[in-house]
């Protein structure tokens, strides 16, 4: 009984902190790792389950980490691949919600290709980063300015414990002013 008590317990709080998020409470809110790792369990409950977590979160970096594990393995005795993916893609797509944020205009989001290289089997401890902010602000200030949609490209690279690099993702956002 009490295992059963304690998971509807769970539930029922998880259920509140997910209606109390929407759309309009991310755009506002402020952008720390803890907030954003709260997020990632709430909205992209995959990354969190995975092990997803961002670290360092400012105007020009991210920094995710993902530790390999049962959990995110693949046969092979690494990380699988499409966990690495979702640690990148946290790095751009969240420094680009923090500079969308930060301009105080509603501009639209969009992955339009993605494009990924490995080089070593992912082990241990990843970090994955993105140090493409000043590229990201600029292409928001564009679309402000001209009204036309902007596309930049994105990088996101891997690392493991011993500063080895394991993987190399690009994505290409498209960024456009909602009129």
């Amino acid at each position: 009984m009490l295992f059963s008590d304690n998971l509807k317990f769970t539930v029922l709080i998880f259920e509140k902190l997910k209606k109390s998020l929407n759309c309009k409470q991310i755009h506002n809110m402020k952008f720390t790792p803890n907030k954003i790792n709260i997020f990632l369990m709430l909205k992209i409950p995959s990354a969190y389950i995975s092990g997803v977590r961002m670290k360092v979160l400012n105007d020009k970096e991210t920094v995710v980490t993902v530790k390999h594990r049962w959990i995110n393995q693949n046969p092979f005795k690494s990380m699988y691949w499409a966990v690495q993916g979702m640690a990148s893609e946290l790095t751009t797509g969240i420094l680009v919600m923090k500079q969308i944020a930060k301009s105080g205009k509603k501009i639209s989001m969009l992955v339009t290709n993605q494009t990924a290289t490995f080089t070593k089997k992912a082990r241990g401890k990843i970090t994955f980063s993105c140090t493409d902010g000043d590229k990201i602000a600029a292409a928001i200030q564009n679309t402000i300015k001209t009204g036309e949609g902007q596309t930049i490209l994105l990088v996101s690279e891997g690392f493991d414990e011993k500063q080895d690099k394991v993987s190399r993702f690009e994505y290409e956002w498209s960024l456009k002013v909602k009129n």
